[in-house]
């Protein structure tokens, strides 16, 4: 039987390249997304090993949209690619709640609900568990955003530890800056891009396809030995530790 992936977050940017990296290399793909006209894009871009499922995975009553996708099937490997930065008013304590409920939500809560679904259905032994999350956990300066993808890196390491006597991996990828995304949603200035760059020791911006990289050597048989890991992808822009 064909191996199965599921990407969250896979309709645009690293999720969607992620997905197609692993279509390429033999899996059917679900990809995750809130959008179906998103999606819909993506599997014209990825090809008929890819299928959409439209759900907010951070919603648990959507979220048995995905398991029933799956139809029962070994899941492989799970990326939980989907996130975002999510702006607010914090003038105010209710303003500062919600901005931090609404990154948590958006961050972590979607790995944490995705992968409590999909736990019995990872194959044992083989199975590989992605988390994406972001330089900012590492050098701060994203506020809730940051604080979110530094959950991400101790719920791997608890997953890591509990799951690795079952055969199943979970790691996670870190990017720096990454350029064809959403991410910045026009936010993006020439300074901004060029200081990035600047602070990389490649001087270059990151694609999506970097990321995909990552990814595929993790979900492939030289990933096998390696749990419990945060992998900095970021051209030097923050070093190893």
């Amino acid at each position: 039987m064909t191996r199965l992936a599921v990407v969250t977050g896979g309709g645009t940017g690293i999720g969607r390249s992620v997905a197609g990296m692993l279509a390429g290399e033999g899996y059917d793909v679900i990809i995750v997304g809130r959008r179906p006209e998103v999606l819909a894009d993506a599997v014209k871009w990825i090809g008929p090993q890819a299928s959409p499922v439209t759900a907010d995975v951070s919603d648990p009553a959507q979220i048995p949209a995905v398991v029933e996708a799956v139809a029962g099937r070994p899941v492989d490997v799970l990326v939980n690619n989907a996130g975002a930065y999510l702006a607010g008013d914090e003038s105010t304590l209710d303003g500062v709640a919600a901005r931090w409920r609404a990154n948590l939500d958006s961050n972590v809560l979607t790995a944490v609900l995705m992968t409590t679904a999909l736990l019995p259905l990872l194959r044992r032994p083989g199975g590989k568990i992605i988390l994406t999350s972001s330089i900012a956990a590492q050098r701060g300066g994203g506020g809730p955003y940051s604080a979110a993808k530094a959950a991400l890196h101790g719920y791997a390491l608890d997953l890591a530890a509990g799951l690795g006597g079952e055969g199943i991996t979970a790691n996670v990828i870190a990017p720096g800056y990454v350029t064809d995304s959403e991410f910045f949603d026009g936010r993006m200035t020439p300074e901004g891009h060029a200081s990035r760059v600047a602070a990389t020791l490649v001087k270059r911006a990151g694609e999506p396809q970097d990321i995909a990289e990552a990814v595929r050597w993790l979900a492939g048989p030289g990933g096998g030995f390696v749990t419990g890991q945060i992998i900095n992808v970021n051209g030097g822009s923050v070093l190893g530790r």
